[in-house]
């Protein structure tokens, strides 16, 4: 039986607008995420909707 998968991450800098960023941290604020969860889960829905990863 195959090993399962490690749910590994990676670091890398972003360079994002102020405008874009601030809107960010406001809606992570309004759902009780971190800015860092926000991305992640904003980058993991749209992935999901254009079929770059599968569904849950």
């Amino acid at each position: 039986m195959p090993a399962p998968k490690e749910n590994k991450t990676k670091s890398f800098v972003l360079r994002i607008n102020s405008e874009v960023m601030d809107a960010v941290e406001k809606w992570a604020a309004d759902e009780f995420r971190s800015t860092n969860g926000q991305i992640l889960w904003i980058l993991d829905d749209a992935l999901r909707k254009h079929g770059r990863l599968k569904k849950k």
